[in-house]
């Protein structure tokens, strides 16, 4: 007499590649932490830094992705956005900066250091102004940049817009503040992506998860702050918290229309200005 041999499903790998940035960390905390149920979906987390995550989407490398919004123009035909998980500032952005006092009026004439080509950041500076130089310059080696008269200015991302004061800079302009003047909108940076490939009935499901992962998160602070930490590249504390506060607020649970909005704004503002080659198809998941 045979014995059937019992048959185990073998659990659907996701891919998820994300920034080590205290704020992505945070919100990948429950899943990352195996802290939630994902009905026979495994996560693979892999961390690397933005600009290395917006080259790999446009080889569709890995199934969620986070990325700049900027990046996703040249993306849109592998990948949806999924309708959570973003870093928007509401009323604050990416900030240009000086060593001497300088006004924005004058931009125009500096050479700025930059975060990366495809990063949102930029893409707003350019939509303020398209006349400046630049050089792209590692974020963490910006304020550096700035510091030793190696450019005129420095465009900061990340912690950098927290405590640029206490190394002797100036604020020449807060791309958030005046992107919030011009449209009354918020300025998103970054979001999270998911290939079309999959199909909507598994998009749903893994971006269920990933909602709920934001959400335990938010619910559960202190501890997912308490392993973001390690993520935070030497940042006090009380540093990672307000930068935490800043890019993992209510319109990262759920862009909402307002988010939506100014997404659909900036990269139209940036086909329009002639940046960005070509309209871009930005299709949510439901």
């Amino acid at each position: 007499m045979s014995v059937k041999a019992e048959t185990t499903t073998e659990p659907r790998t996701i891919t998820v590649a994300h920034s080590p940035d205290s704020d992505d960390a945070f919100m990948f905390y429950g899943l990352a932490t195996n802290k939630l149920e994902t009905e026979g979906l495994k996560f693979e987390h892999t961390l690397k830094d933005i600009q290395s995550l917006n080259e790999d989407a446009k080889n569709g490398v890995f199934d969620v992705s986070a990325i700049s919004f900027h990046a996703y123009a040249y993306v849109a035909d592998k990948y949806a956005l999924l309708p959570h998980g973003a870093s928007i500032g509401d009323k604050y952005g990416p900030i240009v900066v000086s060593k001497e006092p300088r006004s924005a009026d004058e931009i125009g004439q500096m050479k700025i250091a930059i975060p990366g080509e495809l990063t949102s950041a930029f893409l707003a500076l350019r939509i303020y102004n398209k006349d400046f130089q630049y050089e792209v310059v590692e974020f963490d080696k910006i304020i550096d940049a700035v510091l030793e008269g190696k450019v005129d200015a420095g465009l900061l991302i990340h912690e950098g817009q927290l405590f640029y004061k206490q190394m002797g800079l100036d604020k020449v302009l807060d791309l958030g503040e005046w992107w919030h003047e011009k449209t009354g909108l918020p300025l998103p940076m970054g979001g999270n992506v998911i290939r079309r490939d999959l199909g909507e009935d598994l998009m749903r499901q893994v971006s269920k998860h990933l909602h709920r992962s934001i959400k335990y998160s938010m619910d559960n602070r202190e501890d997912a702050l308490a392993y973001a930490m390690q993520f935070a590249r030497d940042m006090a504390p009380e540093l990672a918290d307000r930068f935490v506060a800043m890019w993992v607020n209510d319109l990262t649970l759920d862009y909402g229309e307002r988010g939506k909005e100014g997404v659909r704004r900036l990269l139209r503002e940036g086909f329009e200005a002639g940046i960005i080659p070509h309209e871009v198809d930005i299709q949510f998941v439901d």
